[in-house]
């Protein structure tokens, strides 16, 4: 359409110009004593001229008094490319792991005046990286007063730089800033504030921490069976002083982790702590006939202030299946030996010993010795527990 109009145009001009060439007319110019005399073709193409040249003149004129402007433009926009090259030259030194040129990078990049909360967030992690953390607190400080993303970037940097240096307190405090300016179901965050959960042992959150990465399926199955099963693991633990909350702590366990080894081994043995043995022989016995471990029918044995008798029936039982299995087999000689049922609890140590040699089925051979007034086997059985410390 425009090409259109510019061609109608061009036509009425050249229309224009003919009729004017033959025109008979002139113009009559008189200033006394002054007297000129044109056609009046020639005064109608030399008024265009001379318009064109005041054109031309004016707008040589604003744009000799509009130069300095431009340049001053040319020349921040010029600054402001070098800023961004040099914003993207830290980007790619920081990922390809040279963190001391992404440093001087995104350095640089602020001085040209980048004004972007990158810069001094890769400035901070890239000092972190190198170990210079007082260089990355100053680039932290410069990323202050940003906007809402770029605060973001900087809180998350310092929960990240808090958890490295294993300061879980100062990085829950940052994640509770990042939700107090209105961010929320970060995952990122959710994934920081799960370690952060675990180094201070607040192993209810870290629990809550992963049902909530689970709703988002943003945890792998195992690896959440994984951070449950430690998480009750540290609580049982934790709890090895007072029967009571044991026992609290134990009930509120869910039951597909109730018969994993190693929460029913931490249970077991703090049960036998608290001197509670009925509960660490329930446990254990529950485990054992669910899933079968060699380790934990070890601690089998150390339940001595139950039903001792029904515990070796029960093992007994166990070792018809397991017949090789040397923890059961040593379990079964601490309990025989705890009953003074000296013949068989020898014949069930030396049968442990002869599956797998262990300082404790030696070291209860030497006891066993002591109790039958034999002195010199004793010592050549307890001599036979420390050369097995000592190869260890």
């Amino acid at each position: 359409m425009k090409f259109l109009l510019w061609l109608l145009g061009l036509f009425a001009l050249a229309v224009a110009l003919t009729l004017a060439a033959h025109n008979p007319g002139y113009m009559l110019l008189v200033y006394p004593p002054y007297r000129m005399e044109m056609s009046l073709s020639l005064f109608v193409v030399a008024l265009l001229v001379l318009f064109v040249l005041g054109h031309l003149a004016l707008r040589l004129l604003f744009a000799a008094l509009n130069l300095p402007a431009y340049v001053r433009q040319f020349r921040t926009e010029r600054t402001q490319a070098k800023g961004r090259s040099a914003m993207m030259e830290a980007l790619g030194a920081f990922f390809e792991g040279r963190y001391a040129a992404a440093e001087k990078a995104a350095v640089r990049a602020m001085e040209l005046g980048e004004n972007s909360g990158i810069n001094p967030i890769l400035a901070a992690r890239a000092a972190h990286e190198l170990r210079e953390f007082d260089k990355r607190d100053t680039y932290l400080e410069a990323a202050k007063g940003k906007t809402i993303g770029e605060a973001t970037m900087r809180l998350m940097a310092t929960t990240k730089f808090n958890l490295d240096q294993h300061l879980p307190q100062s990085a829950l405090d940052s994640l509770k800033a990042l939700r107090e300016s209105g961010v929320k179901g970060h995952v990122g965050a959710l994934h920081l504030e799960l370690k952060a959960q675990q180094q201070a042992g607040n192993w209810n959150a870290v629990l809550d921490v992963v049902n909530q990465l689970e709703k988002r399926d943003a945890i792998d199955a195992t690896v959440a069976t994984q951070m449950r099963q430690q998480a009750w693991l540290e609580k049982v633990r934790a709890q090895d002083q007072d029967a009571k909350a044991l026992q609290a702590v134990w009930k509120s366990i869910p039951g597909e982790f109730k018969q994993r080894s190693k929460i029913a081994a931490a249970a077991a043995h703090a049960f036998i702590q608290l001197g509670d043995c009925r509960n660490a022989q329930q446990i254990l016995t529950d485990s054992l006939n669910a899933q079968w471990d060699s380790d934990l029918v070890t601690l089998y044995g150390d339940c001595l202030a139950g039903d001792v008798v029904g515990q070796i029936d029960q093992a007994e039982r166990w070792l018809k299946q397991h017949t090789d299995d040397a923890g059961l087999l040593l379990a079964l000689g601490k309990l025989c030996l705890h009953q003074g049922l000296w013949g068989k609890a020898q014949s069930y140590l030396e049968a442990s010993i002869s599956v797998a040699p262990s300082r404790a089925a030696y070291t209860r051979l030497g006891q066993l010795a002591e109790k039958l007034q034999k002195p010199e086997e004793a010592f050549k059985y307890y001599q036979q527990a420390m050369e097995l410390v000592k190869a260890d």
